[in-house]
């Protein structure tokens, strides 16, 4: 007897055609680390709503900032019902209501918080590098426009479809949300995902271009400058690429793990310890994707002087006067 035909329950579907699940970890382990992520994430987002509320839409880059404050709080609020969901805390409706609607938000709000991201990575090159420069995109209408355009079709492409078609007839004894969809569900799902997995990408690289235009307009404008402070020079490099390491850790592990999940679930992958250790893989690097709800608000303070300026006005404390070149000064806010 070939050797693969001893170890059936891990290799093979059983005898039913369906890959049992292992959720022991997900159930007890991501659960707690959700609960975590959720105190931290509503807490730290709703602090910086209510600072960015009260900041009128001078710049597209408070506009972005607002949008990307709505996102997060909205998945904020998808990961306390997925934590109730995934402990067994609530009843196998909760689980439905998961995979038809909070799960889709969720997702619909991360890729959202990416372009977004990367929108305000192109406005703050296009200050940094063309301080004089009146491109449209600085225009306080252009970005209320676009992001209700972002919003929109995002709803209408990623999230709606998948709502509708995840429409099989539940039961209690659902395990995974892919087996509430149908093939045409099935089939949009894998289509989404490769688009979000452009949009990451695409995201990505506009990122790694303006962010090395940005640190060489830094350090020649320091050279002009001949400034001898080495820990201001030290600073501003931090902040220059501190959005692009947070994108990258947040980010960029679920994205590798995305596309053999999907294939997992899709049924082009029938392999069911493969599907059990990518659907741990995915978890894990989903966790990690949520954690940019808590180092956005964070982000926010090193990056957006209206932002730190009001935070230290509501906490009635002094903020220190750093020293910055002319570059920073004509973009008005430190630099993402």
């Amino acid at each position: 007897m070939n050797s693969s035909h001893l170890n059936i329950s891990n290799e093979l579907p059983p005898p039913s055609g369906k890959c049992v699940r292992d959720t022991s970890i997900t159930q007890v382990v991501f659960p707690c680390l959700y609960t975590l992520l959720f105190a931290v994430g509503i807490t730290l987002n709703c602090l910086a709503a209510w600072i960015f509320f009260r900041i009128p839409n001078s710049t597209t880059f408070v506009i972005y900032q607002k949008n990307v404050v709505v996102a997060d709080l909205l998945m904020t609020v998808t990961i306390l019902i997925k934590t109730i969901s995934d402990s067994g805390l609530g009843s196998w409706q909760l689980k439905v209501f998961v995979c038809r609607y909070s799960a889709v938000v969720f997702y619909m709000t991360m890729y959202i918080s990416i372009i977004l991201l990367g929108l305000i990575s192109l406005d703050r090159y296009l200050k940094i590098t063309k301080p004089f420069g009146r491109a449209f995109i600085h225009n306080t209408t252009f970005g209320k426009v676009f992001t209700v355009l972002i919003w929109t079709l995002m709803f209408f492409i990623t999230a709606l479809p998948n709502m509708i078609l995840t429409n099989k007839t539940p039961s209690a004894s659902l395990k995974k949300c892919s087996s509430l969809k149908g093939p045409l569900g099935l089939k949009w799902h894998e289509a989404v995902n490769y688009l979000c997995q452009i949009i990451f990408w695409t995201v990505l690289a506009l990122m790694a271009i303006c962010y090395t235009f940005i640190s060489k307009k830094v350090y020649e404008s320091y050279k002009n400058s001949r400034s001898n402070d080495k820990t201001a020079t030290r600073k501003t490099k931090a902040r220059v690429f501190i959005v692009v390491a947070v994108f990258c850790i947040c980010f960029a592990p679920f994205h590798f793990t995305r596309v053999p999940y999907t294939l997992s679930q899709t049924g082009t992958l029938s392999n069911c310890r493969a599907q059990n250790i990518l659907y741990v893989a995915k978890e894990s690097t989903l966790w990690l994707s949520a954690t940019n709800t808590c180092l956005d608000p964070l982000i926010y303070i090193f990056l957006c002087k209206v932002f730190r300026k009001k935070l230290f006005d509501t906490l009635r404390l002094k903020s220190k006067t750093v020293q910055t070149t002319q570059t920073w000064t004509n973009a008005e806010e430190t630099p993402m």
